[in-house]
């Protein structure tokens, strides 16, 4: 059983401080430290002329990079590398990732413009602006909504009249970050709520493990110590300083009223070794930074919701072992109620390799997912309900889902050329897992998804399912059923 939600990023981007000594050339409407004492990023976006002024500021006397990125990582990223020279001469070179090597120049156009720079104090700031959207194929549009940065530097600048003379290469001196650049919302100050109650969920000093990626899942009771309702009106996320490269993001997860646990023995664990135990704590509770001022989220003796679980997304590339973290969200309580109470939903796709399985080295795949108004349109209660919009970002394979494309069996066995009379689920999960594609499978492929119809799976006591007999088209759309609490 699940209370459906709404799902959010908590990015760990709520950080007001800044670590350089550089005072920056302009007036910017947005700042974030990307790295304590390393990086900070100032950036206004003038949707007017449709382009973004960035300063970059890095503790190096050396070259420093910015890029914008498709997916987070280096591949695919258009990134601009500038320096500043021993006699104050500033450079900057728009330059493109082919892969996760030393990116090469852009031979299209140049889109990245250098404004003003110096050194100051062992730190570099350059100025610098671009359009959000350059039509360069070797570049990568701003867009609304979230951004991958990277951001990188080296120790010394580039000799450019030297064969070798080229940037040296980064090492361990990068990393990245998720920001809605033409959205972002400055976070409040915290004397904002410096007299207001609070309560912790704290993550108490976990030892990380030394893989690339954890997920690291801990369950947590709900207040009790508040005899009448209250509202949580903001929240913020504490992270150790010395962590900030550690902490990927982290989610909240609510469990369903209906959800018994040992108050004495919580779960806590790595997440896909709870996925069972958790089972019933699937939906997300959206925590941004602070909630508009007619509305906040319900805890106290009258909510009905008894536990959370706090998911932490772990991002260690280095493998370093013997790292403790101890990541805490910190819930603000409102002095009065407010008007309304935030209750959050859950819709989209969630991924299942029977659901989505996108053949390698094809031009486009599209899988699309409707739902119809109804859904969405609230009940009696909620008429004159305010919709908090935030983007769905799933990172790693659930256990459980909610929609699919299906097919019959006799579709599927022909496809596996396999003759038994039943498919076994973690069978068909470790076909589509080994599949070795070639131009005629992925053909086969296509073909198949293409006569999929689609399954809609919600529900709370069992799933419910609508089916199509086919995939619609942007043509004959008939909307499938989506269920709503």
């Amino acid at each position: 059983m699940m209370f459906l939600l709404f799902i959010l990023l908590v990015g760990i981007e709520q950080c007001l401080s800044i670590s350089s000594p550089v005072y920056p050339f302009a007036t910017y409407k947005h700042s974030v430290e990307l790295q304590v004492n390393v990086a900070d990023l100032w950036w206004t976006v003038n949707d007017a002329e449709t382009e973004v002024v960035f300063e970059l500021h890095i503790n190096t006397t050396g070259w420093i990079a910015l890029g914008i990125s498709p997916a987070g990582g280096m591949t695919g990223a258009d990134i601009a590398v500038g320096w500043v020279d021993q006699t104050g001469n500033v450079y900057m070179q728009d330059r493109h990732a082919l892969t996760t090597a030393k990116p090469i120049l852009d031979n299209t156009t140049t889109d990245w413009f250098v404004l003003n720079g110096r050194e100051q104090d062992g730190w570099t700031a350059i100025q610098f602006k671009r359009l959000l959207d350059t039509c360069d194929p070797m570049d990568v549009r701003i867009k609304s909504g979230t951004n991958n940065l990277i951001f990188a530097y080296g120790l010394t600048d580039p000799d450019l009249d030297q064969p070798n003379g080229d940037i040296s290469y980064h090492e361990n001196r990068r990393g990245s970050r998720i920001l809605p650049l033409r959205s972002y919302a400055n976070p409040p100050v915290e004397a904002k709520f410096a007299e207001l109650e609070y309560f912790d969920f704290r993550i108490n000093n976990y030892l990380v493990p030394s893989n690339d990626t954890t997920y690291y899942c801990k369950m947590f009771k709900a207040p009790t110590n508040y005899a009448v309702k209250r509202h949580v009106i903001a929240h913020k996320i504490l992270i150790e300083p010395s962590n900030r490269d550690l902490v990927h993001h982290l989610l909240l997860h609510e469990c369903s009223p209906m959800a018994k646990f040992d108050d004495k023995n919580l779960p806590d664990g790595l997440c896909n070794d709870l996925a069972e135990t958790l089972a019933m704590c699937m939906a997300n509770v959206a925590t941004i930074v602070e909630f508009p001022e007619v509305a906040g989220y319900p805890v106290g003796a009258e909510s009905n919701i008894k536990y959370y679980v706090i998911q932490m997304h772990y991002d260690n590339p280095h493998r370093i072992a013997n790292r403790r973290d101890s990541t805490s969200l910190r819930f603000y309580l409102g002095k009065e109620l407010r008007q309304y109470d935030i209750g959050y939903f859950t819709f989209g796709l969630i991924a299942d390799p029977t659901g989505i399985a996108i053949p390698p080295r094809v031009n486009e795949f599209v899988i699309d997912s409707y739902c119809p108004a109804i859904a969405t349109k609230g009940g009696e209660s909620t008429r004159d309900e305010m919709c908090i919009q935030i983007l769905t970002y799933y990172p790693r394979m659930k256990d459980n889902y909610m929609c699919l494309t299906i097919n019959t069996h006799s579709e599927w066995t022909a496809l596996m050329n396999d003759t038994k009379s039943t498919v076994d689920y973690v069978e068909l999960k470790n076909w589509l897992r080994s599949l070795k594609w070639t131009p005629e499978s992925t053909n086969r492929w296509q073909e198949f998804y293409n006569k999929a119809s689609r399954l809609v799976i919600h529900g709370v006591n069992a799933h419910e399912a609508d089916t199509l007999s086919s995939l619609p088209t942007y043509e004959d759309l008939k909307s499938v059923r989506c269920s709503h609490q």
